[in-house]
């Protein structure tokens, strides 16, 4: 069941967890309060992470309610089988088997990936891949070398070409890819690729939380109760000891 967690972002049998580790990572700066953000986030999950990664931990209709948008328009935009009802989970139809087979290990769940990895690391991750013909997919990723993952938003950013730079590992010089410029034929700019990103991020952390915004403010609600519950006990205290002194 956890196998995402070793499998994460990748489709090989094997990968190593610390890949990218010393990659600076940039802030992903979303707001789960923002549900344009939110719902551009859904939209972009389920047309471009949804035909290989499911969301399993999730039902349609809770997501279409705390982000919201109207089930009739939750079913006719993001519900692509007229089969599955809006108080299903969230799973996509690819049996496991099959897509091991297809890309070396069955696609990650990512209803938790943003607790795993932490939204920096996939706001960076997902604008760091690059065009390498030496893999099987024909891209590379900065934050995560040898990915096992296809670049499924190209379409929107481009072809990103690596920039290089030269740099002194072990005593000799190595071109290392330390960016990515996209080619321009992707549907968006720079800027508005970026912002795409940030509202998919946005989705999957509220995925891997959807209550985090209640909490946080229940939190002050309890603060405030335990700063006037405290006021009230030393008033308490006071008045018992008074007449002892």
């Amino acid at each position: 069941m956890k196998k995402w967690i070793v499998t994460l972002f990748a489709m090989l049998p094997s990968l190593v967890i610390a890949a990218g580790a010393n990659v600076p990572l940039d802030k992903a700066n979303n707001d789960l309060s923002d549900q344009a953000s939110l719902q551009n986030g859904a939209k972009l999950f389920m047309n471009y992470c949804f035909g290989c990664h499911s969301s399993q931990y999730q039902r349609y209709e809770r997501v279409a309610r705390d982000i919201g948008i109207p089930l009739d328009l939750l079913k006719e935009n993001l519900i692509f089988d007229p089969n599955v009802k809006v108080g299903e989970l969230m799973e996509n139809a690819i049996p496991d088997e099959a897509a091991a087979k297809w890309f070396g290990a069955a696609p990650p769940d990512l209803t938790l990936v943003a607790r795993v990895r932490g939204v920096d690391w996939l706001y960076t991750y997902l604008r760091s891949f690059y065009a390498d013909s030496s893999r099987p997919f024909g891209v590379n990723n900065i934050v995560f070398p040898s990915v096992g993952m296809p670049h499924v938003l190209e379409e929107l950013q481009g072809i990103p070409k690596p920039i290089y730079e030269t740099k002194v590992i072990n005593g000799q010089e190595h071109q290392v890819v330390v960016g990515t410029e996209s080619d321009g034929t992707g549907e968006l700019n720079q800027e508005e690729y970026d912002d795409a990103i940030r509202d998919l991020v946005n989705f999957l952390e509220y995925s891997g939380d959807p209550v985090k915004l209640e909490r946080h403010a229940l939190g002050w609600w309890v603060m405030a109760f335990l700063v006037i519950f405290t006021i009230v006990v030393v008033l308490l205290k006071k008045e018992y000891w008074r007449d002892v002194h």
